[in-house]
Protein backbone atom coordinates (compact mmCIF):
# COMPACT_ATOMS: atom_id res chain seq x y z
CA UNK A 1 0.00 0.00 0.00
CA UNK A 2 3.05 2.25 0.53
CA UNK A 3 3.33 2.37 -3.73
CA UNK A 4 -0.26 4.48 -4.25
CA UNK A 5 1.23 7.41 -2.33
CA UNK A 6 5.05 7.09 -3.84
CA UNK A 7 3.22 6.78 -7.50
CA UNK A 8 0.44 9.56 -6.67
CA UNK A 9 3.55 12.07 -5.67
CA UNK A 10 5.16 10.76 -9.01
CA UNK A 11 2.01 11.79 -11.51
CA UNK A 12 1.42 14.90 -9.24
CA UNK A 13 5.48 16.19 -9.99
CA UNK A 14 4.85 15.28 -13.53
CA UNK A 15 1.58 17.11 -13.43
CA UNK A 16 3.06 20.19 -11.93
CA UNK A 17 5.98 20.31 -14.42
CA UNK A 18 3.63 19.87 -17.52
CA UNK A 19 2.08 22.29 -16.54
CA UNK A 20 4.91 24.75 -15.57
CA UNK A 21 6.10 24.23 -19.40
CA UNK A 22 2.75 25.07 -20.46
CA UNK A 23 2.09 28.36 -18.74
CA UNK A 24 6.35 29.50 -19.68
CA UNK A 25 4.21 29.65 -22.95
CA UNK A 26 1.85 32.08 -21.91
CA UNK A 27 4.40 35.29 -21.61
CA UNK A 28 2.73 37.14 -23.53
CA UNK A 29 -0.86 36.68 -21.91
CA UNK A 30 0.28 37.39 -18.47
CA UNK A 31 1.69 40.63 -19.86
CA UNK A 32 -1.04 41.39 -21.36
CA UNK A 33 -2.76 40.58 -18.03
CA UNK A 34 -0.42 42.93 -16.25
CA UNK A 35 -0.82 45.75 -17.92
CA UNK A 36 -4.27 45.54 -17.26
CA UNK A 37 -4.22 45.13 -13.33
CA UNK A 38 -1.28 47.74 -13.68
CA UNK A 39 -4.65 50.18 -14.89
CA UNK A 40 -3.07 50.09 -18.77
CA UNK A 41 -6.34 51.16 -21.23
CA UNK A 42 -6.70 48.60 -23.85
CA UNK A 43 -7.10 50.95 -27.05
CA UNK A 44 -7.60 49.87 -30.58
CA UNK A 45 -5.56 52.08 -32.99
CA UNK A 46 -7.53 54.30 -35.24
CA UNK A 47 -5.38 56.48 -36.80
CA UNK A 48 -2.59 55.99 -39.17
CA UNK A 49 0.51 57.54 -37.02
CA UNK A 50 -0.95 55.34 -34.29
CA UNK A 51 -0.99 52.33 -36.16
CA UNK A 52 2.47 53.01 -37.03
CA UNK A 53 4.22 53.42 -34.07
CA UNK A 54 2.27 50.09 -33.05
CA UNK A 55 3.35 48.26 -35.84
CA UNK A 56 7.47 49.08 -34.80
CA UNK A 57 7.32 48.56 -31.30
CA UNK A 58 8.61 45.22 -30.06
CA UNK A 59 6.38 42.82 -29.22
CA UNK A 60 5.27 41.02 -25.74
CA UNK A 61 7.44 44.52 -24.47
CA UNK A 62 6.21 47.41 -22.97
CA UNK A 63 7.91 50.28 -24.44
CA UNK A 64 7.93 54.44 -23.50
CA UNK A 65 5.89 56.39 -26.93
CA UNK A 66 6.36 60.16 -26.94
CA UNK A 67 2.95 60.91 -28.81
CA UNK A 68 1.38 64.07 -29.14
CA UNK A 69 3.55 65.83 -26.12
CA UNK A 70 3.11 63.10 -23.95
CA UNK A 71 4.84 59.74 -22.69
CA UNK A 72 3.00 56.95 -22.43
CA UNK A 73 4.00 53.32 -21.85
CA UNK A 74 2.85 51.11 -24.86
CA UNK A 75 2.14 47.21 -24.65
CA UNK A 76 1.19 46.04 -28.43
CA UNK A 77 -1.04 42.86 -29.01
CA UNK A 78 -0.46 43.17 -33.26
CA UNK A 79 -2.10 40.03 -33.86
CA UNK A 80 -5.62 41.62 -32.05
CA UNK A 81 -4.62 44.97 -33.41
CA UNK A 82 -4.70 46.75 -30.03
CA UNK A 83 -2.70 48.44 -27.45
CA UNK A 84 -2.07 48.42 -24.06
CA UNK A 85 -1.62 52.05 -22.84
CA UNK A 86 -0.65 53.72 -19.26
CA UNK A 87 0.75 56.81 -18.29
CA UNK A 88 3.93 56.83 -15.75
CA UNK A 89 2.08 55.80 -13.18
CA UNK A 90 0.72 52.78 -14.56
CA UNK A 91 4.28 51.58 -15.90
CA UNK A 92 5.53 52.07 -12.52
CA UNK A 93 2.56 49.36 -10.90
CA UNK A 94 3.17 47.12 -13.98
CA UNK A 95 6.64 47.13 -12.77
CA UNK A 96 5.95 46.13 -9.44
CA UNK A 97 3.56 43.87 -10.45
CA UNK A 98 6.17 42.05 -12.44
CA UNK A 99 9.26 41.94 -9.66
CA UNK A 100 6.27 40.28 -7.15
CA UNK A 101 4.93 37.59 -10.08
CA UNK A 102 8.95 36.66 -10.99
CA UNK A 103 9.76 36.38 -7.09
CA UNK A 104 6.64 34.23 -6.48
CA UNK A 105 7.22 31.69 -9.98
CA UNK A 106 11.09 31.85 -7.99
CA UNK A 107 9.36 30.15 -4.72
CA UNK A 108 6.97 28.00 -6.57
CA UNK A 109 9.98 26.87 -8.97
CA UNK A 110 12.02 26.57 -5.32
CA UNK A 111 8.95 24.90 -3.43
CA UNK A 112 8.94 22.40 -6.59
CA UNK A 113 11.96 21.08 -6.62
CA UNK A 114 12.17 20.38 -2.90
CA UNK A 115 9.33 18.35 -3.40
CA UNK A 116 10.93 16.57 -6.09
CA UNK A 117 14.26 16.28 -4.00
CA UNK A 118 12.68 14.83 -1.21
CA UNK A 119 10.78 12.19 -2.85
CA UNK A 120 11.99 8.88 -2.64
CA UNK A 121 13.69 7.80 -5.75
CA UNK A 122 15.19 4.48 -4.32
CA UNK A 123 11.90 2.55 -5.49
CA UNK A 124 13.17 2.93 -9.11
CA UNK A 125 16.94 1.71 -8.47
CA UNK A 126 18.28 5.37 -8.33
CA UNK A 127 20.37 6.18 -11.67
CA UNK A 128 23.55 5.04 -11.70
CA UNK A 129 23.12 1.79 -9.56
CA UNK A 130 23.99 -1.74 -9.98
CA UNK A 131 21.69 -2.09 -12.81
CA UNK A 132 23.01 0.60 -14.76
CA UNK A 133 25.93 -0.49 -17.10
CA UNK A 134 26.49 2.21 -18.81
CA UNK A 135 29.74 1.83 -21.84
CA UNK A 136 32.55 0.07 -20.09
CA UNK A 137 35.71 -0.75 -22.30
Amino acid sequence: MKHLPDSLKSVAAATVIVLAAGCATSDALNNDNLAVAAGFKVITPKKPDQQAILAKLPKDKVTPVNYQGSTYYVLPDSMNNLAYVGGPAQYQDYQKMRVAKQLSNNNLEAAQMNEMNSMDWGGWGGWGGPAFVGLRR
